[in-house]
């Protein structure tokens, strides 16, 4: 019996192990065909990020569609600047306020505000009695003196023949003294009135006082009106030459060390962008400006100063050097995640269509097409002459200056000589290459 129980068990395991190798066979070919497309996946799937937004193709039909136009890399001359905002500012000796030296009441205002005055021009007039009283005492005084001076002379005659006292004669001179002193005080503040000392009289004398101006200029406030007391401390209107206007520019400290004295300064008024103007860079500050880490550069404007005002903002661009650069249109340039690229022509063809073939290839069990020379040759001429399919490069740059609408570029790789680029139309582009993720069907 145990013999027995023993040949059925060694029958069993024989049949076993045969049934175990014929699934092995059949799992085998079904391993190596999963670990294929396993494979496959891995291969599409590397190459889809191989591929992706790279190289974008358009039809003839997109390229005239969206206006496509064709440039290339040139050498310019640009200009860098600084660009710092500002105001512009009247020095104070080319402000002046129009007083008047004596109080009074205005009688009349002569000027409006925006009116151009010259030197010495009256403004207003000024009436109070006192100037009454000061004209009156000088013609009064004009009498006293030559009583004086008759005095003193007959006090000098009397001494001389011992008649008189020498007391009295210094008394007579003292007194004639006292008398030009006063009349002189006397004049002199008349003249500082405006009043000519000479042609007062009894019969003309002058009941107001005129305000002249002290500077040309143009009328730029007005402080009085008519009815108003003014005196010395209290201006009637202020008049400012605009003749002289300099440039206040708050330059940031990274930039000062290019800021020099001479440097060309273009700028333009906020409400006016259109119209440009120019200063020259004389002076500059040796402290911040408060807490806002700028620093006053001074410039004197030069040129065309029509329409300019003092206390207009400003925005303006200080020129520091040319430089010779590697520039495209700026329409040429593109931005994407935080970098510029530009879209060179090339005969690359997309990863993604040399990707699918082959897998089609490989799937079908057909043997892959061969490109002869002859058919590779056909194809990069038909691209270089612009035929149905263009295929575009996007290549990564880094911006230098702008001037002009040209900005200097510095590719991150290498741009094979004269080569062409997308100078216009290049957002078209960059939005389709976008969209497709870099496979072209």
């Amino acid at each position: 019996m145990k013999i027995l129980i023993k040949i059925l068990f060694a029958f069993l395991v024989v049949v076993s192990l045969n049934g175990c190798g014929g699934k092995h066979s059949e799992d085998d070919g079904h391993g190596h065909g999963t670990e294929a497309k396993a494979s496959e996946a891995t291969g599409e799937e590397e190459h889809g990020e191989e591929g992706s937004s790279t190289i974008a193709t358009l039809t003839l039909e997109q390229i005239k569609a969206v206006n496509i136009r064709m440039g290339t890399i040139e050498k310019r001359n640009l200009t860098a600047f600084i660009k710092a905002n500002g105001r512009l500012r009247v020095p104070n000796n080319n402000k002046a306020n129009a007083t008047s030296l004596y109080g009074g009441v205005v009688k009349t205002l002569k000027v409006q505000l925006g009116d151009y005055v010259k030197k010495g021009q009256v403004i207003a007039t000024i009436e109070n009695p006192q100037f009454l009283q000061l004209q009156e005492e000088y013609v009064a005084l004009s009498s006293r003196i030559t009583l004086s001076e008759q005095e003193m002379q007959r006090q000098k005659e009397l001494n001389e023949g011992s008649a008189g006292a020498l007391k009295n004669l210094q008394n007579a001179t003292a007194e004639l003294n006292t008398i030009r002193a006063r009349e002189a005080s006397l004049r002199k503040q008349i003249q500082l009135m405006g009043i000519n000392p000479d042609k007062i009289s009894s019969a003309n004398i002058q009941s107001v006082l005129f305000v002249g101006s002290p500077i040309s200029g143009t009328v730029s406030r007005e402080f009085a009106k008519i009815g108003n007391y003014v005196d010395v401390s209290s201006p009637v209107v202020e008049i400012v030459d605009n003749g002289l206007l300099h440039l206040d520019m708050q330059v940031f400290e990274r930039d000062l060390p290019n800021i020099k004295v001479g440097q060309t300064v273009n700028f333009t008024i906020t409400n006016n962008p259109a119209a440009s103007y120019t200063a020259k860079v004389f002076n500059i500050g040796s402290s911040f400006e408060d807490d806002s880490k700028t620093v006053a550069v001074h410039c004197l404007v030069t040129g065309e100063k029509n329409g300019l005002i003092d206390g207009m903002n400003i925005s303006g661009m200080v020129s520091i050097e040319d430089v010779l650069a590697t520039a495209v249109p700026s329409e040429a340039i593109v931005e994407a995640d935080g970098k510029y690229y530009i879209f060179v022509h090339t005969d690359k063809e997309p990863e993604s269509e040399h990707g699918h073939e082959e897998g089609e290839a490989h799937g079908s069990g057909e043997e892959p097409h061969e490109h002869g020379t002859d058919d590779k040759h056909d194809h990069l001429a038909e691209n270089k002459d612009h035929g149905p399919n263009m295929n575009f490069e996007k290549v990564e740059v880094s911006k230098g200056v702008t001037e002009l609408g040209y900005t200097a570029i510095t590719p991150v790789g290498e741009i094979p000589d004269k080569s062409e680029v997308v100078v216009k139309g290049a957002f078209f582009i960059n939005a389709k290459l976008s969209n497709t993720g870099g496979h072209e069907h």
